[in-house]
């Protein structure tokens, strides 16, 4: 396990891009792969992640050229099979729930594995679904913990209401939903990234979207999809890293252009506009988000998880909230129990390791800020594996008193050259 230092630096000024989606990576890659034909994809992230996703489906028979920015892929259901090694998912649970349901549905004995972080997170909420459509799908325990077991077979629609906002499980379930008989349709009480019902639409599938308020009805009819370019848009959730350091930072002036900008990605922006952030938004021609941040007097507030469905940007949240005047309140982050490491723990431990007063109250993590960043105490915090928590420590360390971060090579699974980046706004 790497440890890295991370230096206090008063200033942090400049403008950048982050890597390709990874939501919309993986996305990209299994619409192709499930496509007749040949897709190409700019753009994609180079993030450990997305490559279990790209060794996956060639593992099931796609073909990936690499070219200069890209990849082209040759798929379809004409050439994917059952592979005869296990489909290694590494620590990535994007890959092992939507490729789930891509497998649910294709003839033969799959088995999905990962490292030791992903084999003890719950696969259930995919797994019984995917029963309900037919599919023979099997983990261990109560929790249907990996490895995963799945016999392909034909698949029938459902009629579903995810109990839990999940967009890895609603995309499990469209994916198996394009070969299945009938209708599959899903229900969200709080509605979740579109990313997937987005790129169906766009590659021809026979898919509609209902909105009322927060919820959301998705109904897909069985579908060929045809071949597409696709260009992935820089990550929300990686530039949420450099926009609070522009924010927290004594003197910081930081610009990320390219941003994929739906609103189920961006809620985390408002958050900190409600905190006193000074934030400039612009929507570019090509329809990318441009955010620009500056150095700011923050104060506290209240976060709902619905705010932030996904609840990745919580772990750069707490920095900002340790950063505040006030008592912050993240309201019912019980999913954090189950990311890459106990992320709620780990949100506490970076909280007091800065020198902020921080606890638990049920499911709400509750911080005392300390008004500003140069208030913190220099950092000393083990990521544990997870890459979200590693790279918020090294921007309280930036903006405050330095920061020492154990098992910092996890940052390799989402955005490998995260610390040149960092370092190049000094």
């Amino acid at each position: 396990m790497a440890t890295q230092r991370i230096e206090p630096r008063a200033t942090l000024l400049g403008e950048l891009r982050v890597p390709g989606d990874k939501s919309i990576s993986h996305r990209s890659l299994l619409l192709a792969a499930l496509t007749e034909g040949a897709s190409t994809i700019i753009g994609l992230s180079q993030g450990e992640d997305v490559h279990r996703t790209r060794s996956l489906i060639q593992a099931l028979g796609a073909t990936v050229t690499m070219f200069a920015d890209g990849v082209e892929i040759e798929g379809g259901r004409t050439r994917l099979h059952a592979s005869a090694t296990p489909l290694d998912c590494g620590n990535s649970g994007t890959t092992m729930r939507l490729a789930a349901g891509v497998l649910a549905g294709i003839e033969g004995h799959h088995e999905l594995i990962g490292d030791p972080s992903l084999s003890r997170r719950p696969m259930d909420r995919v797994a019984r679904p995917l029963r309900a459509m037919g599919a023979a799908v099997k983990g261990h325990g109560e929790r249907e913990l990996p490895p995963v077991v799945i016999d392909g077979r034909p698949l029938r629609g459902i009629r579903y209401e995810l109990p839990v906002p999940s967009a890895q499980v609603k995309s499990a379930l469209l994916l198996a939903g394009l070969h299945a008989e009938g209708s599959t349709t899903i229900l969200e009480a709080v509605a979740t990234r579109p990313n997937t019902e987005e790129m169906l639409q766009r590659a021809g599938a026979t898919i509609s979207v209902t909105r009322t308020g927060a919820t959301s009805e998705i109904t897909l009819e069985p579908s060929s999809l045809t071949p597409q370019s696709w260009e992935v848009p820089g990550d929300p959730s990686q530039a949420a890293f450099f926009v609070v350091a522009g924010i927290v930072a004594s003197e910081g002036d930081v610009t990320v252009g390219g941003l994929y900008g739906d609103a189920t990605r961006t809620g985390f922006l408002d958050v900190l506009v409600r905190m006193g952030a000074s934030l400039e938004r612009a929507t570019g021609r090509d329809g990318t988000l441009r955010v620009t941040a500056r150095s700011s007097r923050l104060r506290a507030t209240t976060i709902e998880a619905t705010e932030i469905p996904s609840l990745d940007e919580v772990p750069i949240l707490v920095v900002a909230a340790c950063a505040a005047s006030g008592t912050t309140v993240f309201h019912s982050m019980d999913e954090l129990r189950i990311k890459e490491s106990d992320r709620f723990e780990a949100s506490l431990a970076l909280a007091r390791g800065l020198g902020a007063t921080a606890f638990g109250d049920g499911d709400d993590l509750v911080i005392e800020g300390l008004g500003t960043a140069r208030a913190f105490g220099e950092l000393t915090m083990d990521a544990a594996g997870d890459h979200r928590v590693a790279m918020a420590a090294s921007v309280a360390g930036a903006a405050g008193a330095g920061a020492t971060v154990t098992d910092f090579d996890c940052v390799a699974t989402s955005y490998p050259g995260y610390l040149e980046a960092l370092a190049a706004l000094a």
